[in-house]
This record gives C-alpha cells, sequence and structure tokens, in this order.
C-alpha cells in the first residue's frame, strides 16, 4: 500500500486575516473587532479609556476589572453579554484562541493575544514599562506580529523616573506652605497612580479631590488599590487646602473652578510636558512628566524584548517608529487606526 504524503499548510499571513475596518482592527475567522470605536456584534476590549471601550456592543470579552470601569462609566446596560477570562485563559472563538495578558498601562489594562492555524498576534492596546502600584506589570509575548501603540514614538519622549517628579512636587508644596497644588490628572489611571505614588512618597495626609475623580477612586479601592484618606475639594473650607494637594481634571485646573483654591500653584501631570511649549500653553506652573505609556526607549526595548517577525504601528507617531524600526531590519507598517484620541497620556 502506498501511503498518502501530507503536505503541511502554509500558516496564512496575519494580513490575510487582520483587517482595518471603520470600525476597527477585525478579526476574520473569530468575527472579533479589536477596540472598535463604534457598536458591533463582538469585541475585544484592551482597556477602559473612553478611545478603546465604547457602549453598545452586543457582546465583550475583556478584564473583569475593565468590565467594570465600563460600566461605571457608561452604566451597567451599556454592555451586552460579558466574558471576562482569568489572566492567560485561553477562550476560543470559531478556530481562534484569545487570551489576555497584562499590558501595564491602567488597572486591568490587557494585550489581547490571537493564535489561528498557528500563527499568533499580540495586540498592545496601549501599554508601558515603568512600575505602577495600581495595576499589573506589562509581559512580554512571543509572537509573530506585534501591533503597539506609538503614543510616544518620537525621540524627544523619554520620561524620568516617577519618582523624581513626584519629589518635585512634594519639594513645591514644602516650599509654599500658603498655597494649593492644584494637579491635572486625567480621572481614570494617572489619578489613582498619582495619589499612590504620593503615599509611597511619605504623603500621608489627606488628599483633595475634584467631584468627577472620586467615583473611579472608588472602584480602585473596591479593587484592592489602596488610596488612603481622600476628600472632597468641592466642599471644603478654602483655609483647609492651603499646603495641600488637590487633584482634579486637566479642563478644571485653570479654569474657574481652581480659583476659588488659595493661590494655586498650578500642575499637570502627563507625558505632553515632555515638551514646555505644551505646559506653557496651558498656564501650567509645575509641568510633571508623568505617562501611563511607553516612551521612545520602551517602545524600542519592549520590540527588542518580543523579537517578532513584523510590527504594525497604531495611533501615535506611527511614521517616525516605523522608520526607526525599519532602519535596524525590523519589518514594521503602520496600521492608521482613526479613532484613538490619546486619553489619559
Amino acid at each position: 500500500m502506498i501511503g498518502k504524503t501530507v503536505v503541511a499548510r502554509p500558516s496564512p499571513h496575519p494580513e490575510t486575516w487582520l483587517q482595518v475596518r471603520p470600525e476597527g482592527l477585525y478579526c476574520q475567522p473569530a468575527d472579533l473587532f479589536i477596540d472598535p470605536i463604534r457598536p458591533v456584534a463582538r469585541a475585544a476590549i484592551t482597556h477602559g479609556h473612553a478611545d478603546h471601550a465604547r457602549p453598545g456592543h452586543e457582546a465583550v470579552l475583556t478584564s473583569a476589572e475593565t468590565l467594570a470601569i465600563m460600566q461605571a462609566r457608561f452604566g451597567p446596560a451599556s454592555v451586552g453579554g460579558a466574558t471576562t477570562p482569568h489572566w492567560h485563559e485561553p477562550v476560543t472563538i470559531g478556530e481562534v484562541s484569545v487570551q489576555l495578558v497584562p499590558a501595564g498601562h491602567i488597572l486591568g489594562s490587557a494585550q489581547v493575544v490571537l493564535t489561528w492555524r498557528g500563527t499568533r498576534v499580540v495586540i498592545s492596546g496601549d501599554y508601558k514599562r515603568s512600575a505602577d502600584p495600581t495595576c499589573r506589570p506589562f509581559e512580554p509575548v512571543a509572537c509573530d506580529v506585534f501591533v503597539t501603540e506609538a503614543t510616544f514614538g518620537l525621540p524627544v519622549f523619554r520620561h524620568p523616573p516617577i519618582a523624581g517628579e513626584i519629589a518635585t512636587l512634594l519639594a513645591s508644596v514644602a516650599r509654599q506652605p500658603e498655597r494649593a497644588h492644584v494637579v491635572g490628572v486625567y480621572a481614570l489611571g494617572k489619578c489613582q497612580r498619582v495619589i499612590c505614588e504620593l503615599r509611597r512618597a511619605g504623603w500621608d495626609r489627606p488628599i483633595f479631590v475634584h467631584g468627577a475623580l472620586q467615583s473611579l477612586c472608588d472602584l480602585y479601592q473596591a479593587h484592592g488599590v489602596d488610596l488612603g484618606p481622600l476628600l472632597p475639594a468641592t466642599v471644603a473650607a478654602k483655609s483647609a487646602m492651603a499646603g495641600a494637594i488637590v487633584l482634579a481634571p486637566p479642563s478644571a485646573i485653570a479654569d474657574r473652578w481652581a480659583r476659588r483654591l488659595p493661590d494655586p500653584v498650578v500642575c499637570l501631570a502627563s507625558g505632553w510636558m515632555r515638551v514646555r511649549q505644551r505646559a506653557k500653553q496651558r498656564g501650567v506652573e509645575r509641568p510633571l512628566v508623568i505617562s501611563d505609556h511607553a516612551d521612545w526607549d520602551e517602545l524600542l526595548t519592549t520590540i527588542a524584548d518580543i523579537a517578532p517577525g513584523e510590527v504594525w504601528v497604531t495611533h501615535g507617531a506611527e511614521e517616525a517608529l516605523v522608520h526607526q524600526l525599519q532602519s535596524t531590519g525590523q519589518q514594521a507598517r503602520a496600521l492608521a487606526l482613526i479613532g484613538r484620541e490619546l486619553e489619559g497620556s
């Protein structure tokens, strides 16, 4: 009997089954969108920032923390059927194995790992490599294609250690005890990280928070992130906030709301504060270069750690990062996804 020769099918290239559509990045064999910008039948959500997590999907796969964030931000009925697997637990959708792996961006942030017919693609969402007491650290995953963000994908963006930025803030408070320091922070992630870093640096006094920040602080505390004593800034007496640290959304720090504080020192915590002209334009007296995204060096280090066959770059300085990678022999291209507003930078 003459045996048959079995010819192995080559693994399909990811560009044949991962497509950029108006809704977002689409995995065809799973009928699954990743972080779509409009309601779809099935979505995998990397994290809770509004430029990645939108309401109205019929079915959602995400981390338990991200689901809680989406329900807090959009309402309990905003998410249809939800699947919240444990970290690294494979979920099969069609013929595709889907896993969530920590991304180190904010509470619950995940990379989406797709494996189909022997090919693995990792979609990072947003991520950083520096330590953050409010979320699980980024985990590199070997893959054929790594889809990376490039929010700070220019060599000028090299974030300093956060401990030094916090020390700068506390030194300013010590020098000016008659003034309130009002710090602009994004409500989800940045606010809670700054609070935890202040506690780590020894600031055990109550921190005053704008009302728009309170609900997400409560959510973090409910998920085991200890923020220490917080007080509402809106109802506090002006005299009580002399020498205090007050956290508020960036839109409020130069607004009428901040003028009720005692001679406020206006601060802003953001990776964009590396560009001093941006700080000047926003009337920021004390810029704090604190970001929840990978900087230029972290982007390059991450790609070197993973050593993927290809890198696809999305949202941010795509062309600069692609050019740098190609100059070193790495296969790379820009995806040009739309709808990313760089919340929480």
